[in-house]
């Protein structure tokens, strides 16, 4: 069993990586206190820059660097789609989950659109990925290097340094204080001289570009072309932000349980013990208890408290 577990738990990591940079985008909007159901556009969005970013330059520019700069120009794209929803929550004070969904419906309308122009179908395939590799040293620690170290990407050490980052910022700083107080209670924040548009338009846009870099590490890790889905990555991003209690560590245990059941429902029909069992019960089950688990805990949930209240 602990043979299995070693063998699929690189999957699980790659799997989990983007819905966990997505989520975390969308905790930026909403601790500021603008709901965002947008996440999969904005995800979609990244995916389709990277993939055209890549496919214009890879066969022109050095590796690393072409990926690096592809990664960039998903986060930039992320942004700008983003800033549309922020102007519409924000300023015209527009119903956010409307809002979040027009994003949806624009995103993946203009990006399909643009792929057929550009390739002639609704697919950008690239020649190049992120290239995992095993870390010197480390890789050699018993139990715990052939989990971590063992043929990683460095895409997943940089979301687990954004997670680290973003606890620090939202949790120990006096910027993340105002961010969450934005969130919280908006008109004390403005009473105290602080610009709440400014605080919810930087929450909104940070949403905008962690769901854009998520959606660049899907196509350069184990995706290989920009095909119009993001497979609701964006949508369980959503889920695991909720299941998370709108907390970092939460939100990283949440993607973590996602990424390793659907994982789980992937590779269950070439390992004989998983055989027997359907697949459809490995990709339920992870939903399943969510909605269980949100039965019992909703009366302990900490959503913020002007989350979706326009201001």
């Amino acid at each position: 069993m602990w043979g299995l577990f070693v063998q699929i738990f690189p999957y699980v990591i790659v799997y989990t990586i983007p819905m966990l940079i997505t989520s975390l985008g969308g905790l930026y909007s909403e601790r500021s206190g603008v709901t965002n159901l947008g996440l999969e556009g904005l995800m979609l969005s990244g995916y389709f820059a990277t993939a055209f970013f890549i496919k214009l330059v890879q066969n022109t520019m050095p590796h690393n660097l072409c990926i690096a700069l592809g990664l960039l120009a998903g986060v930039v794209c992320g942004m700008l789609f983003a800033l549309l929803h922020a102007f519409a929550s924000i300023n015209l004070k527009a119903d956010q989950t409307i809002s979040g969904t027009a994003i949806n419906m624009l995103a993946a309308a203009v990006t399909v659109y643009a792929a057929r122009m550009i390739t002639g179908s609704g697919n950008i395939p690239i020649l190049m990925g992120i290239i995992p590799d095993n870390i010197p040293v480390l890789s050699k620690i018993p139990v715990v290097g052939s989990l971590l170290f063992t043929r990683s990407y460095w895409s997943s050490w940089l979301a687990l340094g954004i997670w680290a980052f973003s606890w620090w910022l939202l949790y120990s700083t006096s910027f993340g204080l105002r961010l969450r107080a934005c969130g919280e209670h908006p008109s004390a924040v403005e009473s105290a001289g602080i610009n709440v548009y400014a605080m919810r338009y930087f929450g909104v846009l940070m949403s905008g570009a962690l769901s854009g870099l998520g959606g660049g590490i899907m196509l350069v890790t184990y995706s290989g072309e920009f095909n119009g889905s993001v497979a609701g990555l964006g949508f369980l991003a959503i889920a695991a932000m909720i299941f998370g209690q709108w907390k970092p560590l939460g939100i990283l245990g949440a993607t973590f349980f996602f990424g390793f059941f659907t994982t789980l429902a992937n590779v269950s029909q070439v390992i004989p013990a998983l055989g027997s069992v359907p697949t459809v019960i490995f990709k339920v089950f992870p939903y399943a208890v969510t909605l269980i688990a949100l039965v019992f805990s909703s009366k302990h949930m900490s959503a913020p408290a002007a989350d979706g209240v326009p201001y």
